[in-house]
């Protein structure tokens, strides 16, 4: 009886964690999401986190709501609405009011940008802002056709005092930045009674322990902790954090210079050595080879904690615009902040706009702080994608550091 119970118990979590529109962008952990509700300022600030990634590069995709003054909740960048999540949300709501405003602050991220349509539909009442100058690929449809509410759907006007939530908040629009197919835009808002800075992509900060959320499945996490196909998965602490810290490497920089990888045929062969061929260890393949220094490179790239600009942003995106970066981020940066909540990876990071600021010093020629500057040699790939993008006239070249 007593197993029975746990297998109703987990049969019923498991729908609750259902996300049926999966297929739109295909990213693990597709049809199952689970979210995770942390309260950042005691009856103001609360953030929900789910995990998104490829090839078990599982890191964390956040919204966060704010509660209003005059009672009912903003929400930036909605995650999956799960069962699960819908129901987080609907418990502030019966303690502090509905959801009145929902903003999508990014253009070009698809990730936050197909859960908004769907999470709208469960606040009728809740009006929608998107930042401005959105497209879609490969056809560049009305934003209805893509789900959102269109008879509440608004773009944020570059005057924030024209907003219904003007009074409370400040934003700042960073963008459009042509990309060729698209273009790339953020909006960072200032909730001015918490001091709490709201960003999609532009800044991070990395843990040095892996995040709850992506504790509640560690298996990701030991997958990348090992060294060859042959090693058994086991789980400890110790290499959880050694997956996180390697999980982070390829998420920033995809091939870091520390990592060498096996040729396809190889690799195959060398699948045959695994103890477990199931699916869920791609029947075996593990192409990669860290070396000896890998740590070195996490090291410098975590930064103890600091913030940063995501390696891609730095050599592909915004070197295209240092002028208007920095104009942006000089703005960003008068505002009287004490925390950052980011849209990916650690969360909440205690930070002031100074810091902030720093993290924008690779687009200067003579940096205002040697500890944004990551190591040249672990841009090797990005390098590489940015000499292709501009030799086939996909992407202008960079512009001169300011």
């Amino acid at each position: 009886m007593a197993v029975q119970s746990e297998l109703e118990t987990l049969n019923r979590d498991s729908k609750d964690w259902n996300w049926l529109w999966w297929f739109t962008v295909p990213l693990y952990p597709y049809s199952k999401r689970r979210t995770l509700r942390a309260e950042v300022v005691r009856d103001t600030i609360w953030t929900f986190d789910q995990v998104q990634g490829i090839f078990y590069v599982a890191t964390p995709i956040r919204m966060t709501a704010v509660k209003l003054e005059e009672g009912g909740l903003l929400i930036y960048a909605p995650v999956a609405p799960t069962p699960e999540c819908i129901r987080l949300v609907n418990e502030l709501v019966a303690e502090h009011g509905d959801v009145k405003y929902i903003i999508l602050p990014t253009i070009s991220g698809l990730e936050h940008k197909v859960f908004v349509g769907p999470f709208a539909r469960f606040f009728p009442n809740a009006q929608v802002f998107v930042a401005p100058n959105q497209w879609s690929f490969p056809v560049n449809l009305p934003l209805s056709w893509l789900g959102f509410p269109a008879k509440r759907t608004h773009v944020l006007p570059d005057d924030g005092s024209e907003t219904p939530f003007g009074d409370q908040f400040e934003y700042a629009i960073l963008g459009p930045v042509a990309q060729g197919i698209g273009s790339f835009g953020e909006v960072a808002f200032f909730h001015k009674r918490s001091r709490t800075l709201l960003v999609t992509d532009s800044v991070l900060s990395i843990s040095d322990t892996p995040p709850a959320i992506v504790q509640l499945d560690p298996y990701p996490l030991l997958y990348h902790a090992r060294e060859r196909a042959s090693d058994a998965i086991q789980d400890t602490p110790e290499l959880r954090r050694k997956g996180w810290h390697r999980i982070s490497l390829f998420a920033f920089y995809f091939l870091p210079s520390t990592l060498d990888t096996l040729d396809l045929l190889p690799s195959i062969w060398d699948a045959r050595t695994a103890i477990d061929h199931s699916k869920k260890n791609y029947f075996g393949w593990f192409p990669f080879r860290w070396k000896d220094d890998w740590q070195r490179s996490f090291d410098a790239l975590r930064g103890n904690g600091r913030l940063f600009v995501a390696p891609i942003l730095q050599r592909l995106i915004l070197n295209r615009v240092p002028k208007e970066t920095i104009a942006w981020a000089d703005r960003v940066a008068n505002w009287n902040f004490e925390r950052v909540i980011p849209c990916h990876f650690a969360s909440p990071v205690q930070a002031t706009p100074q810091q902030f600021r720093q993290a924008f010093a690779f687009l200067e020629r003579q940096p205002s702080s040697e500890q944004a500057i990551l190591p040249e040699e672990d841009f090797g790939l990005l390098k590489d994608v940015e000499a292709g993008l501009i030799k086939r006239g996909i992407t202008p070249p960079a512009k001169e550091k300011i």
